[in-house]
């Protein structure tokens, strides 16, 4: 997939700028009369391609800056922003800010994160990776990969294809002197197709999503793989009402350990609006298993070595032995919890779902139908239907019915529903068949129970 470069490598010219713009602002904030300060600040570059039964729809080409600036007064904040990097933007921001922060109420939460807590190691994790494509090969890889896909019999027709390339520099700096500069890439391919005719229509989709192009499915593989998808969805059905256990595609599964996640984030407990209050310590999940987040895995989706306030990352369990070993907390939710930041200021880094199971060694997608043997294989739900108060979950669904092992047929317009603390706990096993596109890295769930609604 070699081309002209879109654009000439400026990365580290962008780091240098932004650092510089950043360290002289913080500057500026003190001589204000602030007593901290905080900036963030990002360069990001891009292509996006839309190709659909074979024409251009879109070509998109992006640079879009950003500079955010936090000051304290104090106990006192305001925050501002802008997309523009002029000296007049930023001055008016700063302005912005200070005089903000001068009219809030003190909050004894407020602050940057522990001086002592910054990241001091920056070790290289293979992040940067640019795609040297320009619009006319991108066009030309859109349609190979639409062409595959339509070339199935059944398919009659496309939503498109996307081809997307993407570079982001950024820098975060603190009137602690802490200044760390990253940069990343991520590029896309994805499809989107039609099966049937009428009330009879199926539309499915596949994508990959990578750091370094060289990393991609085959352009022939992936429309292969759209294709067999939507196809696989012909003749689909409803299902009567039933209980039964619930093998969740590994896509999904990700979704799953995100509501986890979601349960023992700061900003949910500290609200007293999590199902998972108060159990740092407490089994929430099957005794074999164990989930543990990796921060410097190298090409990883969401690798760092620092967070969203410089703190230095590592590695941590999340749940260990089915026990939750502690929740995922910046500083601010911390000091609220009155516990102690977990470099998690702006998310999870690299979440890794340890293969396991409860009767045995944990296998491949197929020897999880095997241990599934007479139930429901989800690939798709829909719907907003999760209460993280209280962990009900009920979604609309589609997948396929399975017998003794195998797929006998595609069920759709159901509804799947249990409480996500008995779903934790219900886990049977965890397969060995990882979707690597997520920074959560799980193979397929089988959960041992929930209610299926259907006609």
């Amino acid at each position: 997939m070699s081309a002209t470069a879109l654009s000439a490598d400026r990365s580290q010219q962008d780091l240098d700028r932004l650092s510089g713009l950043a360290e002289d602002v913080i500057r500026r904030a003190r001589a204000a009369g602030a007593s901290q300060a905080e900036v963030s600040a990002s360069i990001d570059t891009g292509l996006s391609v839309n190709v659909r039964l074979g024409e251009v729809e879109t070509v998109e080409h992006t640079r879009d800056r950003g500079f955010g600036l936090t000051v304290y007064f104090g106990q006192r904040k305001g925050s501002a922003s802008t997309a523009d990097l002029n000296p007049d933007s930023i001055q008016a921001t700063l302005d912005q800010a200070c005089a903000i922060a001068r009219f809030t109420e003190e909050d004894p939460a407020a602050g940057l994160a522990d001086a002592a807590r910054m990241a001091t190691a920056f070790p290289e994790l293979d992040l940067w990776h640019p795609w040297a494509i320009d619009t006319a090969d991108a066009i030309a890889l859109g349609q190979r990969i639409e062409g595959a896909g339509r070339a199935h019999a059944g398919i009659t027709n496309s939503d498109g294809a996307n081809v997307q390339m993407g570079e982001s520099v950024s820098v975060y700096a603190n009137s602690h002197g802490f200044v760390g500069c990253e940069r990343g890439t991520r590029h896309g391919l994805s499809l989107s197709l039609i099966a049937g005719e009428g009330e009879h229509m199926q539309r499915d989709y596949w994508y990959d999503s990578v750091r370094a192009a060289d990393d991609f499915m085959d352009a022939q593989a992936l429309g292969d793989k759209a294709a067999e998808r939507t196809l696989s969805r012909m003749g689909a059905r409803s299902l009567s009402t039933r209980e039964c256990p619930v093998l969740f595609a590994p896509e999904l599964a990700r979704g799953l350990i995100g509501h986890l996640v979601g349960a023992v984030s700061g900003g949910a407990l500290y609200r007293r609006a999590s199902f998972l209050l108060d159990h740092a310590g407490k089994a929430i999940m099957p005794g074999w298993l164990n989930i543990v987040e990796q921060p410097h895995l190298l090409r990883g989706k969401a690798s760092g070595n620092f967070d969203a306030e410089g703190v230095a990352t590592r590695d941590s369990a999340l749940v260990e032995g089915g026990v939750l070993a502690r929740y995922v907390l910046g500083s601010y939710s911390a000091r609220k919890l009155g516990l102690s930041s977990t470099g998690n200021a702006g998310g999870i880094h690299n979440l890794i779902v340890k293969p396991g199971a409860s009767d045995g060694e944990a296998g491949d997608f197929g020897a999880m139908l095997q241990r599934l043997g007479t139930g429901l294989l989800l690939t798709e739900v829909m719907g907003q239907g999760v209460n993280g108060i209280t962990g009900d979950y009920s979604r609309g669904a589609a997948g396929f019915w399975v017998e003794n092992g195998l797929i006998t047929y595609p069920v759709e317009e159901i509804t799947i529903a249990a409480n996500l603390r008995d779903m934790f706990a219900g886990i049977r096993a965890v397969g060995t068949d990882v979707d690597p596109r997520s920074h959560i890295l799980t193979g397929s769930i089988l959960v041992d129970r929930m209610t299926v609604a259907g006609e």
